[in-house]
């Protein structure tokens, strides 16, 4: 039995994991880190609390879903008392990623943009595409939800990032975020990520690769959290056995 710690168990997702958790059969909640009291029951035998100190020492692995800052402190502490790490938050910037690679040298971490099964087919299929209609423009729409605070996402981002190195470029030469006025004709090389914030949407994203008589669009559509929440359980059971190390969804997943 995995024991599974949530840093930020009052938030959407952290609730998420913690109701898929009830029909794991290897896995259990054993922690939950909120920074005010827990909005929802748990067993009486689930440690709540505020520190980090007690959440790492109640449980096997942590699963982080919360905000940049959060994840940044948690994965700061995590390397003066070392745990696996399932870190879901997006946006974490550049510095985020380096202390990743840095932390992950004393314990296991997986880092991923979407925990679901569904994304990471689409982000090989995205590397195929990109890789083999050379020629296609590339443009990336996602949609979320109007209380996501980070744009683009953190999915659109990566599928960004495949479909660029497929191609050999460096995104942050290509990638355009944004369309206003007269900005002329579309270059060669540019991928365009573009946002849309409405309603309650889980989440959407479309890749698109658009020729001269033809096109050919990629999509997924999560229609609940519970994707989300089920990938990263099946990541946090995987990574517990795991060494030292940075991973992707792709290591848990076998793609």
């Amino acid at each position: 039995m995995i024991n599974i710690g949530i840093h930020g168990a009052n938030g959407k997702m952290g609730q998420m994991i913690i109701s898929c958790l009830k029909d794991t059969p290897n896995a259990r909640l054993s922690a939950a880190y909120a920074i005010k009291p827990l909005c929802f029951d748990v067993p009486k035998d689930v440690t709540v609390t505020d520190k980090f100190d007690e959440l790492f020492a109640n449980c096997d692995v942590v699963i982080d879903f919360t905000i940049r800052d959060g994840a940044i402190n948690l994965i700061n502490y995590a390397r003066t008392s070392p745990k696996p790490l399932v870190i879901g938050t997006t946006g974490l910037g550049e510095d985020g990623a380096n202390l990743l690679n840095l932390a992950a040298s004393t314990m296991p971490i997986l880092y991923a943009t979407n925990m679901s099964l569904g994304v990471a087919v689409l982000n090989r299929l995205t590397q195929i595409a990109s890789k083999t209609l050379n020629e296609f423009d590339i443009e990336i729409v996602e949609q979320h939800h109007r209380h996501k605070k980070d744009a683009p996402s953190g999915t659109a981002l990566t599928l960004a990032e495949h479909a660029a190195s497929a191609r050999g470029l460096n995104l942050k030469d290509v990638i355009v975020t944004g369309r206003d006025g007269q900005i002329g004709a579309r270059s060669k090389d540019e991928i365009a990520v573009l946002a849309v914030r409405g309603g309650d949407v889980v989440g959407r994203h479309t890749i698109g690769f658009y020729n001269d008589g033809e096109f050919i669009e990629l999509n997924h559509t999560a229609t609940s959290r519970a994707t989300f929440a089920k990938g990263a359980i099946k990541a946090a059971i995987w990574l517990s056995a795991r060494k030292n190390g940075l991973y992707s969804i792709y290591d848990c997943l076998g793609l």
